[in-house]
């Protein structure tokens, strides 16, 4: 306890640090889930993909981000363990913060896409089991965590192959394509917008203070996802005109017109992903800054302080221009060739498992959800349209990553003991 009381403020300080350089590493790594489609389909350029996630990732970490934190902070660990000895908790979750950072940062220096929440799950068992044991960690909720890195693939890769499917069907397979396309893919625009919608209206504006029935949600959802299906329309009306000699029973016009969809879904997918993993920085940044603050008492139920979403969505940015060209190649291009219509699939198939699990409060793996959706769109064109070494690279990265991070959350806070005990 004295240690708290000694040391509180350079605590909070290292705490804040290590919260953003795990948050740098989340933009550095796990950018490539949202935009490394986009990039790799050649519907946006690295810049204007940068550009856009800078946006739409911060405003998903700011408005609709507090949900899955509950999960990530008290799920994982019995806090109750470490009543007579706060102070433990408070290192061994700056270590755990420090370890997946650290992971995060040399992962994405190799272009390796890992999990974020693999990261901060095994940096926090890392140092349950040396500092209480392993009756502190919750089994149980692993389990339920591990078990959703083998759903939501599974879950993403169905619906991005249905969605492609149905391209494939309305579209690609028909003897006008532009003109079908041109018809059904404002369709796709209505589908995107109110997935994103749904989670803004019902989740982020809570943090704004603005509570909203159900009805009233799903009618603001609607009415803002047929305005942007009638913009939509309109502006493919207008910019793919109709050219019987070129495009007709060409499949470019209908690429082009699927880039324009691209833009939306990679504002989607962005979005939904700063709403799901800036829990993992700001879970365990609150239970270190909540702890100090009530002089080592630690409370089932704390309020996130007003400055830890915003630094968690500035370290994403961070870190996603500095550093997220790498991983987003690897995604973009490694695992299976990509078009617009394609990356369009994998893209909303992503962005509607990834806001289902943040809906719920679930830290599932968004890398996982989108190599689930990509291989799922390489499916529906046959096991031969996918780079099967690529998929087991990135696989055995995925298994490295939980015990690189235990280890090194094992490594930070035996030096951290021997700095301040």
């Amino acid at each position: 306890m004295d240690i708290l009381a000694n040391y509180g403020t350079t605590l909070l300080i290292a705490a804040a640090v290590f919260g953003f350089l795990m948050a740098i590493g989340i933009g550095a790594n796990d950018v490539a889930n949202a935009m490394g489609t986009s990039v790799g389909s050649k519907a946006l350029t690295v810049k204007q993909a940068i550009i856009i996630a800078m946006i739409f990732e911060f405003a998903g970490a700011y408005l609709a981000g507090g949900e899955v934190t509950d999960t990530i902070r008290k799920g994982v660990i019995d806090t109750t363990l470490f009543i007579n000895t706060p102070d433990l908790l408070v290192f061994g979750m700056m270590s755990a913060l420090l370890a997946a950072g650290t992971w995060l940062l040399l992962a994405s220096y190799m272009g390796w896409p890992v999990s974020t929440t693999h990261s901060i799950i095994g940096a926090i068992i890392g140092f349950a089991m040396v500092s209480v044991g392993s009756e502190a960690i919750d089994w149980g909720s692993v389990q339920g965590i591990v078990g959703s890195w083998v759903v939501t693939p599974f879950i993403s890769g169905l619906f991005a192959y249905f969605i492609f499917i149905s391209a494939q069907k309305f579209i690609f397979n028909t003897d006008k394509p532009l003109q079908n396309a041109k018809k059904y893919v404002p369709v796709y625009m209505f589908l995107t917008t109110i997935v994103i919608a749904l989670v803004t209206i019902k989740k982020g504006l809570k943090h704004v203070g603005l509570h909203l029935s159900n009805g009233e949600a799903w009618f603001w959802a609607v009415a803002v996802s047929l305005l942007v299906m009638l913009i939509g329309y309109l502006y493919i009306q207008k910019r793919f005109k109709l050219d019987h000699d070129n495009h007709e029973h060409s499949f470019t016009g209908v690429e082009k017109i699927f880039s324009t969809l691209m833009v939306i879904t990679a504002c989607a997918m962005a979005f939904a992903h700063g709403s799901n993993d800036v829990a993992n920085a700001i879970g365990p940044l609150s239970a270190i800054v909540s702890t100090i603050q009530n002089m080592g008492e630690i409370e089932e139920k704390t309020k996130i302080a007003w400055w830890i979403l915003p630094l968690g969505g500035v370290g994403i940015v961070v870190g996603l221009a500095t550093m997220g060209h790498k991983v987003m190649s690897t995604v973009g291009t490694g695992i299976t060739e990509l078009t617009p219509s394609r990356g369009f699939a994998a893209q909303l198939a992503t962005a509607s498992t990834v806001v289902l699990a943040s809906g719920t409060g679930l830290p599932i793996s968004t890398t996982q959800t989108l190599v689930g959706a990509v291989l799922g769109v390489g499916f529906a064109r046959g096991i031969a349209a996918l780079n099967l070494g690529v998929v087991r690279n990135i696989v055995v990265s995925w298994v490295v990553t939980l015990p690189a991070g235990a280890l090194l959350a094992i490594l930070f806070y035996e030096i951290m003991l021997m700095i301040f005990v």
